[in-house]
């Protein structure tokens, strides 16, 4: 039996990954902190090895080294578009302390396997480096951490860049989730123009990137790290997408277009100088995926 330790299982991605490795006859060990709920995998928790991490550092690394997996599917991190200064710590302990603990724990354990999570956020304007937040920024100083450990000690490791992504059952407050309750209250929505591009992935496809990613790993013993996008390679307008859901659903938005400005450093063209995940090929278009809704 395959093992498999996921940090952040208990967010939407993560908990559709860990139903899907549980489905395919995984262990599942599950990191997590109990403020964090349980809404999203109910229905699965009684079939995974759950830790509640108290930031006890010593007690973290005894656990990763006794469950000896296969690898760590890194999703955990605090993801916060607008910052205030009180949210400087809260985003740098989620996305920064807590994985270095991780990556630390690993080192003395016999897993050498990671799949981490970055986005595409990291290339704002199409660039090389530009974070369009601090989110984003601490996403890139992460990875640069993962760099060290993947040179000074056995790591090896893929990061993941997301695109958006959506899916039923998504309780994340983003538009796309919440456009049938926008419709049948009638609500009027103040929105930018429109004219923004996104790139939706839809979450079955992200979960098959994890496990892609997973035998890049075992099939290429040589790969110490790389960075791959996970994109749909389908782009569509907030416009079209809005469009496209009226026509699927036959329901009508209530949307005052130009209502609001465009949010600060706003991603009106996704970076596309990306490398595709090997043997990943996105199968859900976004008709297909807005239908499931």
């Amino acid at each position: 039996m395959k093992k498999a330790l996921v940090t952040g299982g208990t967010g939407f991605i993560g908990s559709n990954l860990c139903r899907r490795l549980l489905n395919e006859g995984w262990k599942v060990f599950l990191i997590t902190k109990k403020e964090f709920g349980y809404d999203n995998v109910l229905d699965i928790k009684n079939k995974m090895d759950i830790y509640e991490y108290e930031d006890n550092f010593n007690e973290l690394m005894e656990y990763i080294k006794s469950i000896e997996v296969d690898v760590v599917f890194h999703l955990a991190s605090t993801i916060i578009t607008e910052h205030t200064p009180n949210d400087i710590h809260k985003i740098l302990q989620g996305n920064i302390v807590f994985g270095t603990e991780v990556l630390e724990a690993i080192k003395y354990s016999k897993t050498k396997l990671l799949v981490n999570t970055g986005t595409y956020w990291q290339h704002y304007n199409n660039e090389e480096y530009n974070p369009v937040d601090l989110y984003a920024a601490t996403k890139e100083a992460f990875q640069n951490l993962i760099r060290y450990y993947t040179e000074a000690e056995e790591l090896r490791c893929i990061t993941l860049k997301l695109f958006d992504t959506y899916g039923e059952k998504d309780k994340r407050p983003k538009l796309i989730n919440l456009l049938n309750k926008f419709a049948d209250e009638g609500t009027e929505l103040n929105m930018s123009p429109g004219e923004q591009i996104l790139d939706l992935v839809h979450v079955d496809d992200i979960v098959e990137a994890y496990l892609v990613a997973y035998k890049n790993l075992i099939e290429n013993p040589d790969l110490k790290y790389k960075n791959y996008a996970v994109a749909s390679g389908d782009r569509y307008s907030l416009k079209e997408v809005i469009e496209l859901f009226e026509n699927l659903s036959g329901k009508k938005l209530n949307i005052n277009w130009g209502g609001r400005e465009y949010r600060k450093r706003e991603v009106m063209i996704p970076w596309d100088k990306y490398e595709i995940l090997p043997n990943f090929k996105n199968k859900i278009k976004l008709e297909k995926g807005l239908e499931k809704f």
